[in-house]
């Protein structure tokens, strides 16, 4: 469902965000694969102008809504729609600038400390209200992505800060992509909450003819194949289509704090599903940070005393 009505259920949007959740948690190891395969930049120019003209093919002929999109709120139309192409542009450059799989791996991590950001973001910008233990859930949390950073073999602060000044623009990158992802995901609540609709695909597409035009101006070395063909179809088809969609849903009409509190599973699913797809080993770091991340999910919740409401 790619644009759904204001006087939908919040439990639905609420579900919506947990199935985005689980279809985001794929994009960083696929993506990372068709980086070595055709490019960072190609492949992303191919996935997010395949989903957004399908996505905007889908609300022109069947939903017959192609131009309520331009009539939602300017504020959240330009000002969500370039932080989404702000995010995906960073982190797909930054998947592309990883000197390999397990620093590609380390990135997604970084990435995913939108979930900590978004929470935080929650509180100024829609007056959620939250208990006295509320930051040492976040803190948790972000110690637990923090310390999945961590390569194979260097568990120390040293071994980070040194990770981090040898290939600085990856991690550089995914922090920005993360800031742009938490403020886009609370934004949209404030600014489009309440419009009918939403604007994912043309944020796609957008974000598509973006990509298009920065893989010219930066040629990469290409290797078509047909598990690459595979892999954008499915990327374009459900993760970028579907999965921004239901989040955007989650965020704007949804229980915000459950939804961004449950998405602090996110580093875990994607670091567990980019270990088996990418074929990388897990240190015991990872479980750590698993524990981390569930503890500081729940001190989070528990620390809510007035969930995000419609406002």
């Amino acid at each position: 469902m790619l644009n759904t009505h204001p006087d939908a259920p919040r439990s639905a949007a609420t579900t919506m965000g947990i199935l985005a959740i689980l279809l985001l948690s794929s994009t960083i190891a696929i993506s990372r694969d068709l980086a070595e395969a055709v490019g960072a930049l190609r492949a992303g120019a191919c996935i997010y102008v395949l989903g957004g003209t399908l996505g905007c093919l889908y609300v022109g002929l069947i939903r017959r809504r192609l131009f309520r999109m331009f009539r939602l709120p300017t504020p959240y139309l330009v000002g969500c729609g370039l932080l989404f192409v702000v995010y995906t542009v960073c982190i797909y450059v930054a998947i592309g600038l990883a000197a390999g799989r397990q620093e590609a791996i380390e990135v997604g991590v970084i990435n995913y400390l939108w979930p900590g950001l978004t929470l935080l973001l929650a509180v100024p910008i829609l007056h959620a209200k939250v208990r006295a233990a509320f930051p040492l859930g976040v803190a948790m949390a972000l110690a637990g992505a923090a310390l999945a950073s961590l390569r194979w073999g260097e568990y120390s602060w040293a071994a980070l800060l040194e990770n981090l000044r040898t290939n600085p623009w990856p991690y550089g990158l995914a922090l920005v992509a993360a800031a742009a992802w938490a403020l886009y995901s609370t934004l949209s609540r404030r600014w489009g909450g309440e419009a009918e609709g939403g604007a994912v695909p043309l944020f796609v597409l957008a974000t598509g003819i973006v990509l298009a035009a920065l893989h010219y101006a930066f040629p990469e070395p290409v290797a078509w194949t047909a598990r690459a063909a595979a892999e954008i179809l499915y990327m374009a088809a459900l993760p970028t289509l579907l999965g921004y969609a239901f989040w955007d849903a989650a965020m704007r009409r949804g229980n915000v704090m459950l939804v961004a509190a449950l998405s602090y599973f996110t580093p875990l699913l994607s670091t567990l599903i980019s270990s088996a797809y990418l074929r990388v080993a897990l240190g015991w770091n990872v479980w750590a940070a698993c524990a981390l991340v569930v503890a500081g999910a729940f001190v989070c919740q528990r620390s809510v005393v007035k969930a995000v409401g419609r406002s």
